[in-house]
């Protein structure tokens, strides 16, 4: 897959990699029926959701009853995204499904709401968002280069969060720019059920977090963290389990589910 640049810079008409990098199908029916839904998108109130709600479902993969779509979300690919029952998707988010080798490259399960300015961003990559899980204002979730993320069920994420699978250039070579030495595989991410992460956490690719587990706001996560346990820090550490002894004096305050 082409890099964004490449692709918005390549030969062909404009209308041809306008299709290619924003609908994902080069068919005249779908790039029309595409636009007509972005035009709904602009429109706010109960007259926007009410036209959402009849003509956006038919955009994507696959979508459940009840879902909701607030004013001004942004859509790539959208038949490469399948959403679950009463997903709720709110003003401003981002999803962008642009992997060409998979036909499930977002897919949200029943009960999900992303709050406002969420992106859920693939580039040759997948994202797996379980039941029940609310992913609070302006969280990046994003997988590159076949580094797959995978967020459990019942899952609760902090505003301004950072996941990533595939996140890391290589840099081994000094003869050409960093840019152009590829993203390493580091297996992407996995967020078992029940894990909630506080404000502003980052999680990098090639970690685990246990079902159950917490990371403090503000903590960088670089290495897999246990079940149950609870870990904070640049980069985090285990502090301590949720049944067990504090190792350090620790303050978490909990974030609202949106």
């Amino acid at each position: 897959m082409k890099k964004t640049h490449e692709a918005v810079t390549a030969g062909g008409s404009a209308m041809s990699r306008y299709q290619d990098v924003v609908v994902g199908n080069r068919s005249l029916k779908t790039f029309v029926y595409y636009e007509f839904c972005m035009f709904l998108s602009l429109l706010p109130g109960a007259i926007g959701l009410f036209l959402r709600k009849i003509f956006w479902p038919r955009l994507f993969g696959s979508c459940g009853k009840g879902a909701a779509f607030a004013a001004g979300i942004i859509l790539r690919h959208p038949h490469r995204i399948h959403l679950g029952n009463r997903v709720i998707i709110s003003e401003g988010c981002i999803m962008d499904a642009r992997n060409e080798n998979d036909d499930y490259v977002i897919v949200i399960g029943d009960n999900v709401i992303l709050s406002n300015s969420v992106m859920v961003s693939c580039k040759n990559g997948t994202i797996k968002i379980g039941a029940n899980t609310g992913i609070n204002a302006q969280t990046i979730v994003q997988s590159t280069n076949a580094c797959p993320v995978s967020i459990g069920a019942d899952v609760i994420i902090g505003p301004r969060c950072y996941i990533v699978g595939g996140g890391n250039y290589n840099t081994e070579r000094l003869d050409i720019p960093i840019r152009m030495q590829g993203i390493k595989n580091d297996g992407g991410v996995k967020m078992e059920d029940d894990v909630w992460l506080g404000a502003n956490v980052t999680v990098l690719g090639g970690v685990t977090m246990g079902s159950g587990s917490i990371a403090a706001a503000g903590a960088v996560v670089t290495k897999s963290i246990p079940k149950r346990a609870i870990c904070s820090g640049v980069p985090a550490v285990t502090v301590r389990t949720r049944n067990g002894v504090s190792q350090n004096r620790h303050h978490f305050e909990k974030q609202e589910r949106p």
